[in-house]
C-alpha cells in the first residue's frame, strides 16, 4: 500500500469513527446541536449569511432601497469567509465529519447559488426566460456539490488526504457574478438600465443577455473535463 493510500485509508477511517459516534448520541431533544463541531457552527455561519443574503434582496423588491442590494452584495463574501474558516477549523481541531461536509454543501448551495440568483432577480433579471436561466445555474450548484460529495472519497489525493484538484468550477466562484452586479449597481446600471438591456426574441418572450453569464457559469460546474488544481 502506498503512502497516499495510506492517509486515504486514515482519513476515511477517523471519518467513520466520528460519524458512528454521531450516530449513537442521538438521544435527546437537542442531541443534534449538542454533537455540532466548532468547524460546523462556522459552517452554519456560512448559511445564515446566504439566507440573509436571499432576504435581503427580497426585501429590496419591495423597498426599493438600494442600500438592501448592498447588504445582500456583502453578505455573500462574508459567507466565503466562513466557508474558508471551516476546513481549518476542522483540520486544526481534528474533528472531520461527514456531517460536517453534507452542512458545507448546503450552506455553499444557498450562499453562492441560491443568493446569487436573488441578486440577478433583484436587480432586474425578471423576464420568465431570465428565471429559467437563473434556475438552470442554481440546478447546475446543485448537481456540482452533489457531485463532489459522492466522489470525494474515490479521488485523488496527495500524501496529506487532499483532494488535488477540482472537476468543474467550484461554485463560489459564483462570487465574480456578483462582483460585477455589484459594478453595475456602483454605477447605476440595474433595473431598466442593465447593460445589454432586454430583447425581444418573440412578442411574449423576452431576455437579459446579461443573464447567459449565469448560465454559463452554471455550465461551467458541472464540467467533467475542466479540471482546476485545489490551493
Amino acid at each position: 500500500m502506498s503512502a497516499v493510500d495510506h492517509v486515504a485509508e486514515k482519513v476515511e477511517k477517523k471519518l467513520s469513527e466520528a460519524d458512528a459516534n454521531l450516530a449513537k448520541n442521538t438521544h435527546g431533544h437537542f442531541s443534534m446541536v449538542r454533537n455540532f463541531y466548532l468547524a460546523d457552527v462556522i459552517t452554519l455561519m456560512n448559511g445564515v449569511c446566504g439566507v440573509q443574503s436571499v432576504l435581503s434582496s427580497m426585501r429590496y423588491l419591495t423597498s426599493n432601497n438600494v442600500r438592501d442590494l448592498y447588504t445582500a452584495m456583502y453578505l455573500m463574501p462574508l459567507g466565503m469567509l466562513f466557508d474558508f474558516m471551516d476546513g481549518r477549523v476542522a483540520r486544526w481541531r481534528n474533528n472531520s465529519s461527514l456531517l460536517g461536509q453534507e452542512l458545507d454543501s448546503l450552506a455553499d448551495l444557498i450562499s453562492f447559488g441560491l443568493a446569487p440568483a436573488a441578486l440577478a432577480y433583484a436587480v432586474g433579471m425578471r423576464t420568465y426566460l431570465d428565471t429559467i436561466a437563473l434556475t438552470y445555474f442554481v440546478c447546475c450548484g446543485i448537481a456540482r456539490l452533489a457531485r463532489y460529495n459522492a466522489t470525494v472519497a474515490l479521488a485523488p489525493k496527495d500524501a496529506t488526504g487532499k483532494v488535488h484538484h477540482f472537476e468543474g468550477t467550484p461554485i463560489p466562484t459564483s462570487l465574480s457574478l456578483v462582483a460585477l452586479i455589484a459594478y453595475f449597481v456602483a454605477n447605476d446600471m440595474y433595473l431598466d438600465t442593465l447593460p445589454g438591456q432586454m430583447i425581444k426574441i418573440t412578442s411574449d418572450w423576452d431576455i437579459h443577455p446579461l443573464v447567459l453569464v449565469y448560465a454559463i457559469s452554471g455550465t461551467l460546474m458541472i464540467s467533467k473535463t475542466l479540471r482546476i488544481p485545489k490551493p
